[in-house]
């Protein structure tokens, strides 16, 4: 009998032998007198066992039944192993008909072995920043370098921007690595899907800031976000963008299974199909506002001025035949335009992401042809912290093929030795000819003195 029904059975003794009346015993009880008077003929008939439920110890009637456990369990086992148990209950509500809650199906989970229960982190205190009140007055940007695709891909970086007032991700794509040009196709399709921001917070990258204070050339993507009237924000430390953090956390988890389980596995595939993921990921991670006016901007150029816009803008002076070299090849503007420059101007030279060139000189195109000359000039050097990587994996694979090939190569001499071709009559992989064959010009070979006749 538990504490409960020892005080009740207390009570209804004392309404029994006259000691309280029903009406006092029901205040106390918080009952009715009708329900008095039917623990009373309970204690009469069957003494203090009438107060005992008599389904103690018996099963629920809404116990799961044994079967339907089984099975959900297994489709775990199966499709969802490595799943938490909130995100397995979506995907087995969605796709099996589970109608059960996360707390069941977390229990299931860890008395099966599939999950093991996390303990409790002690709370940290933090002061946390206020969201701010409307929609588009401030704009986490970052980016994430993971496998996202868990080997089925090279490694990629996810550049996402996510609403600081409600949590919802306005625009996200996947990049080989975190470049200004991926930071320029997120930025693009969110001015023309949302409009304008107010602000955008970023770290202090080199992509977003230079670092010498006393420059006062701006960086591509500062004089973009000039252009546009976006006011660029840079956090001194990854807690102050906490939420776009975050998000890359739950993408981390929810987006590398939601790909496994589709088939997802390249970059492309992954790009066309990640609008319609982000729908349903702010419908269900995203708030409400404070205040439902919209702080984006409309904006009102056109589609080839805003591609302008985001885009890498150089500037060269032009020759007295008016021509300029850029990145290993040589532009050559055509005469006798409405525009043309003289000798020794200066022209923007914009650079898109498709490796097009537009060629602008006071705000006028002007037609140009481009001849390359030294491939190996159109990429730079440098590298900074984010790319470096991506640099050295492709310098080994270089080195890989270098590799490869030398050892086909002395596979092919063992070959010509058993065969015994000691001394092959032609290599190989016979080497280019000289330079100066190339250009018309012989190789100098002595000349024998003859005798004088």
């Amino acid at each position: 009998m538990s504490t409960k029904e020892a005080q009740r059975f207390a009570l209804i003794q004392q309404v029994l032998s006259k000691a309280m009346t029903q009406g006092a015993a029901a205040s106390a009880l918080g009952l009715s007198e009708r329900q008095i008077k039917r623990l009373c003929r309970q204690v009469r008939e069957h003494g203090a066992l009438g107060l005992i439920s008599q389904r103690r110890g018996q099963v629920s009637n809404r116990r799961i039944p044994q079967r339907q456990r089984e099975h959900f369990v297994g489709l775990v086992r199966e499709h969802y192993a490595d799943f938490g148990p909130a995100l397995a209950r979506e995907y087995l509500a969605l796709d099996h008909g589970f109608a059960y809650s996360s707390e069941t199906l977390r229990k299931w989970m860890i008395q099966d072995g599939l999950w093991q229960a996390k303990p409790r982190k002690t709370a940290r205190l933090h002061s946390p920043r206020e969201r701010r009140a409307r929609r588009g007055e401030l704009v986490q940007i970052d980016g994430s370098h993971h496998d996202w695709f868990e080997g089925r891909a090279p490694k990629c970086c996810l550049i996402a921007f996510i609403d600081d007032a409600s949590g919802e991700v306005l625009g996200a794509r996947f990049s080989l690595t975190e470049t200004t040009q991926a930071y320029f196709e997120v930025l693009r399709r969110h001015v023309q899907t949302h409009g304008v921001p107010l602000t955008l917070y970023s770290d202090r990258h080199s992509i977003f800031t230079k670092h010498d204070p006393e420059d006062p050339i701006p960086t591509q993507f500062a004089r973009a976000l000039l252009q546009l009237g976006i006011e660029p924000i840079q956090a001194y430390s990854p807690q102050a963008k906490g939420r776009v953090e975050r998000l890359f956390q739950t993408l981390q988890d929810r987006l590398i299974k939601a790909m496994r389980l589709l088939g997802i596995s390249s970059m492309q595939q992954a790009n066309d199909w990640l609008d319609s993921y982000l729908q349903t990921h702010n419908q269900r991670f995203a708030v409400r506002p404070r205040e439902a006016q919209d702080a984006h901007l409309p904006y009102l150029g056109t589609h080839e001025v805003l591609q302008r816009i985001c885009a890498l803008h150089h500037q060269r002076q032009l020759s007295t035949q008016l021509s300029c070299q850029f990145e290993g090849s040589v532009v050559q503007v055509h005469p006798n335009q409405d525009a043309t420059p003289k000798g020794r101007a200066k022209v923007d030279i914009v650079e898109f992401a498709d490796g097009r060139l537009e060629l602008l000189y006071r705000g006028q195109v002007l037609k140009h042809s481009r001849y390359q000359l030294h491939e190996h000039l159109r990429q730079g050097h440098t590298a900074d912290d984010k790319s470096i990587n991506t640099r050295i994996d492709q310098a080994v694979k270089v080195q890989h093929q270098r590799l490869a090939t030398l050892v086909a190569q002395i596979k092919h001499q063992e070959a010509q030795r058993e065969r015994g071709v000691l001394h092959p009559d032609s290599h190989p992989n016979a080497p280019p000819r000289t330079g100066t064959a190339r250009y018309g010009l012989r190789p100098w070979q002595a000349v024998p003195a003859t005798a004088p006749s």
